[in-house]
This record gives C-alpha cells, sequence and structure tokens, in this order.
C-alpha cells in the first residue's frame, strides 16, 4: 500500500509499479486531500488500469460510521482505514465495508478489544508507537511483536518502511502486506523513483518470504 496519495500523476506511477493498495488520508494531515481529490485520482487510475486498479483505501481518524460510509460512497472508495483510536464497535457498524485497524501496541482497551476481536472484513496494520501522532511519522514498529501477530492472523506492516529496509522488514514479519508514506517521498513529496523501487523491494523479498498461512 503507497498511502498518502496526493496527486494522480503519482497514484498511477504506484498502480504501474505493481501497487496493491493506495492510500488517500482524509483525516487532518499534510497529506490530508479532499474526497474530491481523492475521487478523481482514484478515477484516473480506475479509467487506466481497469479491473486491474488497486484497490483505494481512505484514511480516517476518529470519525463516525455515518460520516465515513458517506465518503467511501463519494469516493468510490474499496476500503476504509482507522487510524485513530476507534472503540471495536465500529467493526459491527460498518459490517458491509472492508477495514483496516491501525493498532501501535499501546496498550490501550480499545486496542486489545481490535487484537481480541475476529472479523472477517477486518485487517489489522501494525503501525509504529508514537505519542501524539497517528501515523506517517517515518518511525519503525516494533517488528518482533508484528512478527508473533502475523504468524497468529494476517496483517499489514506499517511504519517507517523504505525501499532500503522493506525487504529486512518482510524477512522478519511475514506480514500479508506492507504500508509506505514518508519512505517514498523527497523533500515530503512522493517520488516516483522510489514508489518504483519500493514496490520491486517488496515483491522481491515476498517471493522468498512469503505471508505465514494463517488465513
Amino acid at each position: 500500500k503507497i498511502c498518502g496519495m496526493r496527486t494522480a500523476e503519482h497514484a498511477l506511477v504506484a498502480a504501474a509499479a505493481g501497487a496493491n493498495l493506495l492510500g488517500f488520508i482524509l483525516a487532518p494531515s499534510r497529506r490530508q486531500i479532499t474526497p474530491a481529490e481523492a475521487r478523481a485520482i482514484g478515477q484516473a487510475v480506475r479509467a487506466a488500469h481497469g479491473s486491474n486498479a488497486p484497490q483505494l483505501v481512505g484514511v480516517f481518524v476518529n470519525e463516525t460510521a455515518a460520516h465515513m460510509r458517506a465518503i467511501a460512497a463519494e469516493c468510490a472508495l474499496d476500503a476504509v482505514q482507522l487510524s485513530g483510536d476507534e472503540p471495536p464497535t465500529l467493526a459491527d457498524e460498518l459490517a458491509d465495508m472492508t477495514l483496516i485497524k491501525a493498532i501501535r501496541f499501546d496498550g490501550s482497551a480499545a486496542e486489545q478489544g481490535w487484537l481480541a476481536g475476529s472479523w472477517p472484513h477486518v485487517r489489522l496494520m501494525v503501525d509504529a508507537h508514537l505519542p501524539g501522532t497517528y501515523g506517517g511519522a517515518g518511525v519503525v514498529a516494533d517488528w518482533e511483536r508484528s512478527a508473533a501477530l502475523a504468524q497468529q492472523r494476517p496483517i499489514l506492516l506499517a511504519g517507517g518502511l523504505s525501499p532500503e529496509n522493506v525487504g529486512m522488514a518482510i524477512a522478519q514479519v511475514r506480514p500479508w502486506g506492507v504500508d509506505v508514506s514518508s519512505g517514498v517521498e523527497t523533500d515530503g513529496v512522493k517520488d516516483s523513483a522510489k514508489i518504483r523501487a519500493f514496490v520491486a523491494a517488496a515483491r522481491a523479498a515476498e517471493r522468498e518470504f512469503p505471508p505465514f498461512t494463517n488465513g
């Protein structure tokens, strides 16, 4: 997943490189875009790639189910990512949608609920625990705990990944997928060469270290 897409140009680069997921930040962030911008980028990618287009993920922080449902419809999103302190009850409120829930091993009651539960439409994404932030900080997550979780259920691994370390991360954690944002940027802007290098490195590592076969 290449997250924090802000232009059709970079989204098309990521799609052509073979990214499976593209993330749009629809929460307060320096990478935030409007639903209209996300919709336009998504339309450009789908026009170019048709049924082979990456899935489109909207990233939200502590929003209501109704708000996320409305934006998901407006942007024609394939999935919704919950990157805040959302309660596990949201899994039931959004049972008809594909969800990605960011966890950070922060010990919170809500997070324990997400870890204890199991919903077919929810995939957990492990990010770095950095108090006061909700992702995109470029800090590496806890790979050891991530690897233990990956043996129990499919996970996405985020946090401080780059073209240089994603191969090592995949070898150690064996995740279902990886997520990058700042690691494919130069001076805060997406970098086409880094996007291509990241996807290539992730694909190469996946062939050698496939995800754990835990469903």
